[in-house]
């Protein structure tokens, strides 16, 4: 959990709440905002697509894999280094800086991810990874608050980028001794996996690839600009700082009861419930641009965000069990791929528009209906590939 708050809470997205720092000091506009966080998500595709491609390469050149231990260790330092270099004045560097460190980003969230939920599966406790997932929300709300609280200090975004390369050390030096290297780390069998598919397994792998992706675009435009679009509805209100980390803490608190789940559920059927859910936090701020809905749509945006992704996981666990880091990595390079078209769509919405809150509401409306699609996809994949469920052995 502590690991992905710093790979996905800080690396990824530490950018959002101090955008609006950056913004205020002129350090960027709007369209370079878009830019930088387009440049991180395409790192983040690379980064996945390395991933998915690591296993081929190393059996071609008969080369001894890295460790999932080691390869979390490295994608930790590097995101507290790579996130206090932003603090530099050589606007030029920024954005190779994020797109570095979103392929770090990538690295860390699958690796991070295929060690743990093999160490669950071999105790039997695979629904519990929820609470891996609730790692994001809590980065999210720590350096959300922590931006608050800069903001109010007046503090510049280059202390703001410092305090969290700092912060993302020092959780680093906590978790690093339990990231050891297990040479016997277990993948997990058919035989131990919960659910079985009873047919079509490779267009279930495309319907969940595609599902997924679609997920990557639905969230993305609030998850970068939620301050920005905050501000702007709420003009002098000391209220839009504060939505990010209220979204982070329905992330948390998503993914903890996403482990309480019972197992025998199928899983695409709550992937329906969590779309929906994410396509109405989304909108909602549309419907009403005020204090309430703001809220609300934080909350229900955030409490489906890492369960769709603990959902997903453990789908393409249980299609592709022999590789699993491969899997992930496709579903992620998925994720990916989508999410980078988010900010450049925001950002030619509003150069559309007459003003800023047209445009993001335009943005908002088009990533719902993506969410609302990928919902519809899991219903046909209930159609056309039933399953059954069967204990795991012993």
């Amino acid at each position: 959990m502590l690991s992905l708050a710093v790979v996905m809470g800080l690396g990824r997205f530490a950018f959002t709440p101090l955008m609006p720092m950056m913004l205020h000091e002129a350090r960027i506009n709007l369209q370079e905002a878009s830019w930088l966080a387009s440049a991180n998500y395409f790192g983040y595709l690379l980064g996945a697509i390395l991933c998915m491609l690591q296993p081929i390469v190393w059996k071609r050149y008969q080369l001894r894999p890295l460790s999932s231990a080691r390869m979390v260790r490295s994608a930790l330092i590097a995101i507290a280094c790579l996130t206090a270099l932003m603090a530099n004045d050589n606007s030029e560097s920024w954005t190779y800086l994020r797109f570095i460190t979103g392929s770090v980003t990538a690295i860390g969230f699958v690796y991070t991810s295929s060690w743990c939920l093999a160490h669950l599966a071999q105790r039997n406790a695979s629904t519990t990874g929820g609470i891996i997932y609730a790692g994001p929300g809590v980065g999210i709300a720590v350096s959300g608050l922590f931006a608050s609280v800069m903001v109010v200090y007046d503090f510049h975004a280059a202390q703001g980028w410092c305090a969290f390369g700092l912060l993302a050390a020092i959780v680093t030096l906590i978790v690093w001794r339990i990231f050891h290297d297990d040479e016997s780390s277990p993948e997990i069998t058919h035989q131990q996996t919960h659910i079985t598919l009873t047919g079509g397994t490779n267009g279930e792998k495309i319907a969940l690839t595609a599902a997924y992706g679609l997920a990557g675009f639905g969230y993305i435009i609030t998850a970068t600009f939620l301050p920005v679009i905050a501000r702007a509805a709420l003009p002098g209100s000391i209220w839009p700082d504060l939505f990010w980390p209220i979204l982070g803490v329905g992330v948390a608190c998503g993914a903890i009861l996403s482990s309480r789940i019972a197992a025998h559920i199928d899983q695409r059927q709550l992937l329906i419930i969590c779309y929906v859910m994410q396509a109405l936090g989304v909108v909602l701020s549309n419907w009403m641009p005020n204090l309430l809905g703001f809220a609300i749509g934080s909350i229900l945006v955030g409490l489906p965000f890492t369960a769709i992704t603990f959902f997903v996981m453990q789908l393409g666990r249980n299609l592709h069990p022999q590789s699993a880091a491969s899997m992930i990595g496709l579903l992620t390079a998925s994720f990916g791929a989508c999410q980078i078209a988010g900010p450049p769509v925001a950002a030619y919405l509003l150069s559309q528009t007459v003003d800023q809150q047209q445009g993001f509401s335009w943005a908002l409306d088009l990533a719902a209906i993506s969410l609302l699609i990928g919902a519809m996809i899991y219903v046909g994949m209930i159609k056309t590939h039933p399953h059954h469920t069967k204990q795991p052995s012993k």
